[in-house]
């Protein structure tokens, strides 16, 4: 009987995945990049998003680990919290949680059956519809409260019908900037769309040069504009469970947004709480894929940082580690501004090129070309697991093996068999 749930689910997942347009797959081509579709699909469903509390997160980078954290926050203080994050990594139902447990199988395909007439109708993109499935599970488990993270951008993102107790927004730098706009303050105008009116706002990053914009829209809005480095004013002094450099910058915004949300929400926190969700944030909401450690000797880690700003940070712990030779196993999407990132990665490295397996997954051979043209040097592998192979075979136990450049090849590898022999 589990073996017919489970295959139920699968032919679920994969109606949903076949059927409807899905970013990984068509690209800008997918997006119903308008309210107007999800607005729609919302009201058929009786508006489930009005049935909790929300905390609305955007940002270019660090946006998922902040979600996380603030939901293991508010969860471990006994909050019944929802999270709804995107991508997935390995399961389609981790893109909505709560209190750290993923939707039902049979939730899901109910939930299909019983609306498929509606889905035919409006075609709504794979977000949209994935996005009704987590509200309305999180309306039927009576949450009180939903950390929502948005999906691209945000004026228009289908998660922006949501009226938020809060809106964070964590930083802005060039990702996607075929939808959102070439400049930063076109990024950052896209962003500041999540500022609601008279609901508070938590900036994680100061960046001089377009905090005007935030600046006007809270004007417009009559929204309270706080500033992480404003609230935050020292280094934390305890041990944050997410690892890597970029998360100092995180785990400000992550403090800030907890403070506003008890001195301006009505949430409450003891800070026994809050200590133990910021050392537990992985165990507490299931996480993957942030400075993940999958093996030791030769020790192996996967990060899904794929832009500029990702990537710079992730570079700069890498070489922080210590290690005799590095192997570095890339893949990036066709989509992808490479220009700037080509400069970021480190030339004393073994660079072992795939293919994420994903429509928009870049040629191999063609990521090669681009990369020994800048220095980079290694072979083009056809699948992300023969690459992993690969580097494995060729490391020394003193050797470091890093996964990345997309967040499709970590998908891909951050459960393989290959780890298990590493």
């Amino acid at each position: 009987m589990n073996n017919l749930k489970q295959e139920e689910f699968n032919q679920t997942v994969e109606y949903l995945f076949s059927k409807l347009p899905i970013f990984s797959r068509d690209g800008s081509k997918a997006l119903k990049y308008s309210l107007e579709n999800i607005t729609k699909l919302s009201a058929a469903l009786e508006n489930p998003h009005e049935h909790f509390k929300s905390v609305h997160i955007a940002g270019t980078n660090g946006k998922g680990s902040v979600s996380h954290s603030v939901a293991a926050v508010l969860q471990a203080n006994g909050y019944k919290t929802g999270l709804y994050t995107s991508p997935h990594l390995t399961d389609f139902r981790e893109r909505m949680r709560v209190d750290g447990v993923m939707a039902s199988q049979e939730f899901v395909v109910n939930f299909v059956k019983q609306h498929k007439t509606m889905i035919e109708e409006l075609r709504p993109s794979f977000f949209e519809i994935t996005q009704v499935i987590a509200f309305s599970w999180f309306a039927e488990q009576k949450i009180d409260v939903a950390v929502i993270e948005t999906g691209l951008g945000g004026r228009l993102d289908s998660t922006n019908i949501i009226c938020p107790q809060l809106s964070v927004i964590t930083n802005i730098s060039f990702d996607h900037t075929d939808i959102l706009g070439d400049t930063l303050e076109k990024i950052a105008t896209e962003k500041a769309g999540i500022i609601k009116n008279r609901v508070p706002v938590v900036i994680g990053r100061y960046q001089p040069d377009i905090h005007f914009i935030f600046e006007n829209k809270a004007k417009q809005t009559n929204s309270r504009l706080y500033l992480s480095k404003d609230i935050v004013k020292e280094e934390s002094n305890f041990e944050f469970q997410l690892k890597g450099n970029y998360q100092k910058e995180n785990i400000k915004t992550i403090l800030a947004t907890i403070q506003i949300l008890e001195s301006d929400c009505g949430f409450e926190f003891k800070n026994e709480n809050i200590l133990y969700a910021l050392t537990h944030v992985k165990e507490l909401t299931g996480l993957r894929g942030r400075w993940d450690i999958l093996g030791e000797n030769p020790k192996i880690i996967a990060d899904t940082g794929h832009n500029e700003d990702g990537l710079k940070f992730v570079v700069e712990q890498l070489m922080a580690e210590r290690f005799s030779k590095l192997h570095f196993v890339i893949g990036m999407m066709q989509d992808k501004k490479r220009d700037k990132i080509w400069n970021i990665l480190p030339l004393n490295a073994t660079y072992y090129y795939c293919k994420p397996n994903v429509p928009r997954g870049l040629n191999e051979i063609e990521l090669r070309k681009e990369g020994v043209e800048h220095g980079l040097n290694g072979n083009a592998y056809s699948s992300c697991h023969e690459a992993l192979e690969q580097a494995i075979k060729m490391a020394a136990n003193t050797d470091l093996i890093f996964i990345g450049g997309s967040t499709f090849v970590v998908a891909e590898l951050i459960e393989s068999p290959l780890l298990k022999r590493a």
